[in-house]
């Protein structure tokens, strides 16, 4: 796809500049839904399945995601690529920008409000194992819990703590 400008915003933006898109990655990315029924029915806003489809499609076509060729009845897997990746900065800067100027949830903020405070270290950690797991690169040494382990305790403390109300 031929973007409709040589700017830099517009050429991200005619990729992942639409609600859905970005939806998307962020299920695959932080929810670790892999498969279309997953990303389907776990869908907080309630994506529509032809939406999903066309989604899929443009962002394989795009090289956001890769996909398994599979047999009919087999069950696609969709992978994040290293330029989905390397897109977590933006999605923290805009969960970051969403804690401050809209109305969330306890349990949905969460994970925004560490990727904040962990800042750049925290994205790298992530980014790595997200490399680990979608592209197969071997993940770096480090010391203390994973970010997805970290990711998902503060997850599983709102979700209890939410309840708890």
């Amino acid at each position: 796809m031929d973007a409709r400008s040589g700017c830099p915003i517009n050429a991200t933006i005619e990729v992942i500049g639409d609600k859905w898109s970005l939806l998307v990655l962020r299920d695959i990315m932080f929810g670790n839904r892999r498969h279309f029924r997953e990303l389907l029915n776990n869908s907080e806003e309630g994506i529509a399945s032809n939406i999903l489809s066309d989604r899929l499609k443009r962002l394989t076509a795009a090289g956001l995601l890769s996909r398994d060729d599979v047999r009919p009845g087999q069950k696609a897997e969709y992978r994040l690529t290293e330029p989905a990746i390397q897109l977590v900065p933006i999605m923290a800067h805009l969960g970051a920008w969403g804690l401050r100027h809209r109305p969330t949830t306890l349990t949905l903020r969460v994970r925004a409000e560490l990727l904040e405070e962990g800042g750049p270290e925290l994205w790298n950690d992530f980014m790595n194992e997200l490399r680990e797991s979608h592209l197969g690169t071997p993940l770096p040494k480090s010391s203390g819990p994973r970010a997805t382990e970290r990711l998902a305790a503060a997850y599983e403390a709102a979700l209890q703590q939410d309840s708890g109300r």
